[in-house]
C-alpha cells in the first residue's frame, strides 16, 4: 500500500513540473435530436459559455454541429431555439486527449413563449422521456467520481435515495426492499444476463462488473413504477447504452487498476465514411501477479477477463446499424488450507471451492426514420450465461465432493419498437420482444449415504418469453403532462400471463416546484433454473415448480422535486408496494422467493406455488447539489419497511429490512496550475443491519453440519452497517493526451461489518464471516 502511495506522489509532483504555457484546447462536436422523435433538428444556437471571443456554432440540417478551440477544463454548453425548450449542460469536462461527441436531446414547447429562458439541464432527468417517476440518469463520470464505486454502475446506484447494497463483496443492489432477482439488466435496448464476473446462473449481481464504463453512454436508472416498456422485473431497471466510437480520428485508453490491465480504441473506418468502431479489452490484475509469482495474501485469487465493442455505422437510405458485445469469463478457487484467519469462506468453513462462471452478450441493431417523426428501432441479439461449481470436503482423504453444477442458458432476443410524435403535445410508442431460451442444468448434491441427489438435470429446454407493449404521453401544456400503457407478456413453458397497466403524471406547478405520481401492475418469471427442480417419488422425476407463474407487484410512487437553483435540488418519495404470487412451499414454512438471490450459492428448493405475499412501504430524501464552483454532495436517505408470509401465514422481516439507509457523499476539486486537478472525494453510509436465520448451535454440532433455527426465522439482526470511503485523483492534460491517477480507500475506518454466520465444525462454535476490511483501489489512465 505504500508503495503505491508513493509512486502517485512522485507522479503527481512531477507533472507539476512539465511545461504548461501553451493553451490546451479540444473539439466539442455531435448532433441534436427532438427528445420524442430522435430526429435531427437543425438551426439550434450552441455556444459555449464564458468564452472571449465567444465560441458559438448552430446546427445543421443533419443536426450535426462542430465547437473548435475550446479551452480544455469544465465547460458550459447552451443550446437555443425558439421552438423548443433550452438546454444547458454544466461543467462538461473537455479533455485534451479526447474529443467531447454529444448527443443533445431538445423537447419541443407545447405553447410559444416569447422570453426565453435558460433551464438547466438536469443532470438526473432521465433519457427516457416517458419517465414520470422513480427515475434519473446517470452519467459516467459518477461511476468514476463518486468514492467506493470502482467504476461500477451497480455500486454507484448503491447511493441512490431507496437504494442499498447487499455486501461489499458483490454488486447485487436492494430496491425499496425488494430481492436484487427484481432487477432488470438492459444493454442496448435488449434485456441480458448477469452481467458480472463470478455471477450465479438466476441472480442479477458479482463482485466485479463486466460492464466498462469507459464504453457506456449516459443511461437510466429506474426504481419503480415504470413505464410500460419495461417489463419482466419487480423493483427496477438499468437501461444502459454504448456510446459511439469517435468517427473523425483515432483514440486509445489505456488503464490499469485493481479492476484489471485494459486497453481501448476507437475511431473511423475511412475517411470517406461516418462509420466508426470501439473497442476495450481488460485483464484481471490479480491474475497478472498470480503468474508473476506476486502474492497479495488472499486464498483466492480472482482470474476473469472480458471484451466490449461497438461499431456504428449510418447510411443514407437505410438508415443506422449498430453492431455490439459484452462478453467474460472468470474463475476462484478456494482451498480451506490455504485460508487465512479473517479470509471469508462462502458461509461454509470446512469445503474446498472452486467456482467459474461465464456472459455474453452480441446483436446488431437498425433505426430507421421513416420521416421527421417516427421512426422504428429493431434489435436482435444472441446472450449466454454459464456457471459451474465444486466443493468437496476438506476433513476427509476420499474424494467427497459436496456439490457439482454445469449449467448454462443461451437467450436469442428480438425487440422491436415504433414511436410516432404526432405534435408537440402527443407521442405514441408500441413494441415487442421475444426472448427464446435454451437452457441446460446439471447439478446434484451428495446425501449422507454417499448417494448423489440430482436437483436438475435438463438438456436443450427451448421456452419462450413475449412481452408486448403500448404508450402514449400527452402534453397538457408545459408544465402538465400524463403518460399511459399497458404490458403483456406470455410464458410459453407453461402459459401463464400477466396484463399489466401502467400511469404516470407529472406537474411544474411554479417555476422550480414540481410533483409526480406513477402506479402500475408489475410482474416477473422466476429465475428459470427454478422450474426444473426435480423431486423424486418412488423413483419417479416430477417437476413441482414447472408451472409457477410470475411473481407480481402492484406499486404505487408519490414525488415531491424542489429544484432550489440551477445546481441545487431537494427530493422526496413516498411509494407503497403490494407483493403478491410469490413462490412458496406446498408445505408450511418460512421459504420466499423475496429472499433469494445474494449469495454464491443458493439452495433451489422444489414444491412451490404462487401463493406468498409481502409489502415494502418507505419514504426517500434526497438532497443534492450538482458539480459547480469545483464542489458538489448527494445526501440520501430513505426509512422503509419489508415484509413477507411465507406458507405458513406467518407475517416476518424480509431479510433486507434494514429500515433505514443514509448515504452522504461529497466532493471538491483544486485546481493546480492551469491544466491539471487535484479530486478528493468523500463518501459514508449507515445502514441497518440484515435479518438472518440464526445457527442452531446444538443441533450442528449433534449433526456435525450447519443446521438452522427456523422457528426464529429472520427474527434477529446483524450490526448495523457503517463505512467511509475516500479517493483522492489527479488529472493532467497535456498536448495530445491526458492522465488520471487516483487511489481510493474502501472502509477507512476499518469497521468490521458483519455479512453472514456459520457454523464451525473445527471450534463447533458460530463464527462471523465479515465483509471487506481497510481496502486500496488504485487506477492510472492514458487517454491519446
Amino acid at each position: 500500500m505504500n508503495k503505491h502511495i508513493v509512486i502517485i506522489l512522485l507522479l503527481f509532483a512531477f507533472s507539476l513540473n512539465l511545461p504548461a504555457q501553451i493553451n490546451l484546447t479540444q473539439t466539442v462536436r455531435g448532433k441534436v435530436i427532438d427528445a420524442e422523435a430522435q430526429s435531427p433538428v437543425p438551426g439550434v444556437t450552441l455556444l459555449i459559455e464564458n468564452t472571449n471571443p465567444q465560441i458559438v456554432t448552430s446546427s445543421n440540417v443533419e443536426g450535426e454541429f462542430r465547437l473548435e478551440n475550446v479551452p480544455v477544463g469544465r465547460i458550459t454548453l447552451k443550446a437555443l431555439m425558439l421552438s423548443y425548450n433550452p438546454v444547458e449542460l454544466r461543467n462538461l469536462e473537455l479533455k485534451s486527449g479526447k474529443e467531447l461527441i454529444l448527443t443533445i436531446e431538445m423537447t419541443e414547447k407545447v405553447t410559444d413563449i416569447d422570453e426565453v429562458i435558460i433551464k438547466a439541464g438536469r443532470k438526473d432527468k432521465p433519457k427516457n422521456e416517458m419517465a414520470a417517476v422513480s427515475a434519473r440518469s446517470f452519467t459516467v463520470e459518477e461511476t468514476e467520481r463518486y468514492a467506493g464505486t470502482w467504476l461500477d454502475p451497480a455500486r454507484m446506484a448503491a447511493n441512490y435515495a431507496g437504494v442499498m447494497a447487499v455486501g461489499d463483496q458483490r454488486n447485487d443492489i436492494i430496491i425499496r426492499g425488494n430481492s436484487p432477482l427484481g432487477l432488470l439488466w438492459k444493454l442496448e435496448g435488449v434485456s441480458i444476463p448477469n452481467p458480472n464476473h463470478f455471477g450465479t446462473l438466476g441472480t442479477t449481481g458479482g463482485p466485479i462488473s463486466i460492464l466498462n464504463n469507459n464504453l457506456l453512454d449516459n443511461s437510466d436508472f429506474f426504481t419503480g413504477a415504470f413505464p410500460a416498456e419495461y417489463g419482466n422485473a419487480l423493483s427496477g431497471v438499468f437501461d444502459l447504452k454504448m456510446r459511439n466510437g469517435n468517427n473523425e480520428k483515432y483514440e486509445f485508453t489505456a488503464q490499469a487498476g485493481m479492476n484489471g490491465l485494459e486497453f481501448g480504441s476507437e475511431g473511423p473506418f475511412s475517411k470517406k465514411s461516418k462509420s466508426s468502431y470501439l473497442i476495450n479489452y481488460r485483464y484481471s490484475t490479480l491474475a497478472v501477479f498470480k503468474y508473476l509469482d506476486i502474492h497479495f495474501g488472499v486464498s483466492g485469487v480472482p482470474e476473469f477477463q472480458d471484451l466490449s465493442f461497438k461499431v456504428n455505422v449510418p447510411t443514407k437510405k437505410f438508415g443506422t446499424f449498430k453492431f455490439f458485445g459484452v462478453g467474460g469469463v472468470s474463475t476462484i478457487e478456494v482451498f480451506y488450507e490455504d485460508k487465512k484467519k479473517d479470509d471469508w469462506s462462502f458461509g461454509r468453513n470446512e469445503l474446498n471451492f472452486k467456482f467459474s462462471s461465464g456472459m455474453g452478450v452480441t446483436g446488431i441493431s437498425h433505426f430507421y426514420a421513416f420521416d421527421k417523426n417516427s421512426y422504428l428501432k429493431t434489435v436482435f441479439a444472441v446472450s449466454g450465461t454459464k456457471s459451474s461449481a465444486r466443493a468437496d470436503s476438506a476433513f476427509t482423504d476420499e474424494l467427497a465432493i459436496f456439490y457439482g453444477d454445469n449449467s448454462y442458458e443461451v437467450k436469442y432476443s428480438g425487440t422491436t419498437k415504433y414511436t410516432k410524435k404526432f405534435n408537440a403535445k402527443n407521442t405514441f410508442n408500441t413494441g415487442i420482444n421475444v426472448d427464446l431460451y435454451q437452457v441446460q442444468y446439471k447439478d446434484s448434491a451428495l446425501m449422507p449415504d454417499y448417494s448423489y441427489f440430482y436437483l436438475s438435470e435438463v438438456s436443450d429446454q427451448l421456452m419462450t418469453l413475449i412481452g408486448a407493449y403500448s404508450q402514449f404521453k400527452h402534453k397538457f401544456s408545459n408544465d402538465l403532462s400524463m403518460v399511459s400503457g399497458v404490458y403483456f407478456q406470455d410464458f410459453t413453458l407453461n402459459g401463464c400471463y400477466s396484463f399489466e397497466p401502467r400511469l404516470g403524471l407529472k406537474w411544474h406547478f411554479a417555476p422550480k416546484h414540481s410533483i409526480s405520481f406513477g402506479a402500475g401492475i408489475l410482474s416477473q418469471m422466476q429465475p428459470r433454473l427454478f422450474y426444473f427442480r426435480e423431486t423424486t417419488v418412488n423413483d419417479s422425476v416430477y417437476y413441482t415448480n414447472k408451472n409457477l407463474g410470475f411473481s407480481k407487484s402492484n406499486q404505487a410512487v408519490i414525488s415531491y422535486d424542489y429544484l432550489i437553483t440551477g445546481n441545487l435540488r431537494l427530493k422526496f418519495e413516498s411509494y407503497y408496494q403490494y407483493l403478491y404470487k410469490i413462490p412458496v412451499q406446498h408445505k408450511p414454512s418460512t421459504f420466499s422467493m423475496i429472499n433469494y438471490g445474494t449469495t454464491f450459492f443458493e439452495v433451489r428448493t422444489d414444491s412451490l406455488e404462487n401463493k406468498g405475499t409481502g409489502e415494502n412501504y418507505g419514504i426517500e430524501f434526497t438532497f443534492e447539489k450538482f458539480l459547480s464552483n469545483n464542489y458538489y454532495f448527494l445526501f440520501t436517505s430513505s426509512l422503509f419497511e419489508s415484509h413477507y408470509k411465507g406458507s405458513d401465514g406467518i407475517q416476518r422481516n424480509t431479510t433486507y429490512n434494514g429500515n433505514y439507509v443514509f448515504n452522504f457523499l461529497t466532493g471538491y476539486s483544486f485546481k493546480l496550475g492551469k491544466y491539471n486537478t487535484l479530486n478528493l472525494d468523500f463518501k459514508t453510509v449507515y445502514a441497518g443491519g440484515k435479518h438472518y436465520i440464526p445457527v442452531d448451535l446444538e443441533a450442528s454440532e449433534r449433526a456435525g453440519t450447519e443446521i438452522h433455527d427456523y422457528s426464529r426465522a429472520y427474527e434477529p439482526k446483524y450490526p448495523d452497517y457503517f463505512r467511509i470511503d475516500g479517493r483522492i485523483g489527479f488529472k493532467m492534460n497535456r498536448k495530445e493526451f491526458n492522465t488520471e491517477f487516483a487511489f481510493d480507500l474502501q472502509n477507512i475506518s476499518n469497521h468490521k461489518n458483519v455479512l453472514l454466520q456459520h457454523y464451525d465444525l473445527e471450534s463447533n462454535s458460530v463464527i462471523n464471516d465479515y465483509q471487506l476490511g481497510l481496502f486500496y483501489v488504485f487506477l492510472i489512465r492514458f487517454q491519446f
